[in-house]
């Protein structure tokens, strides 16, 4: 697995990647479903009286609450820091696939393959995204990513099912890094990335935009 090190900038990490911006939308989401699961509650037990059904049907809700909050501390760990991701997953070329009026759609060759040997599973994935400050915003630029792998079936465990691209820009503003991660990873990679643009609208149709080649 070819890595990339280099020291996050967290406060341009904190404004730019939308890896973290989705956590916290989803602690935010959390919380907010935790909060109304808890009133829905103490409403049932008001209404109810005090009788059975109504306690059974309280605690099933406070349980769910009680689970929600627990989301919003849980999310971060399973994550992990900026720092880490970018330095857990593997340093991938990356490109803009599409350009679209608020975002953009950028597309990397990546390695599906998740078991510990075995031959390497080249794939396409994809990742809508609003910003990517750094890059120009026309298609075929290069933006050198690591691969955030996702989930994985039981069925093909050997195999991800998702992965998702993360800038090296996300992270930092420095322009020197960047170029130095692109450089880092072969003119062949870049080459036969840029072959496989045409199959954009491939990986869209797939279940988790995900395209084995």
């Amino acid at each position: 697995m070819r890595q990339f090190q280099f020291t996050v900038d967290s406060e341009h990490n904190k404004k730019n990647n939308e890896f973290s911006r989705d956590a916290t939308r989803l602690q935010i989401s959390a919380g907010i479903f935790g909060f109304v699961l808890a009133l829905i509650a103490f409403a049932v037990m008001r209404i109810s009286d005090g009788a059975p059904w109504g306690l059974a049907v309280a605690i099933g809700l406070g349980t769910f609450a009680l689970f929600c909050f627990a989301l919003i501390f849980i999310l971060p760990r399973q994550m992990g820091s900026a720092q880490a991701m970018f330095e857990s997953y593997p340093l991938v070329p990356a490109m803009v696939a599409e350009v679209l009026p608020r975002g953009m759609v950028l597309m990397a060759l990546v390695d599906a393959n998740a078991s510990d040997s075995g031959k390497p599973v080249p794939a396409l994935a994809i990742r809508n995204m609003t910003n990517l400050r750094g890059h120009e915003r026309v298609v075929g630029e290069r933006v050198p990513a690591v691969a955030v792998a996702g989930r994985r079936s039981v069925s093909t465990s050997d195999r991800w099912d998702e992965i998702s691209p993360m800038p090296i820009a996300w992270g930092t503003a420095d322009a020197g890094t960047v170029k130095e991660a692109q450089k880092a990873i072969p003119e062949n990679e870049w080459n036969t990335l840029q072959k496989h643009l045409d199959k954009l609208e491939k990986v869209k149709a797939t279940d988790m935009n995900l395209l084995i080649l």
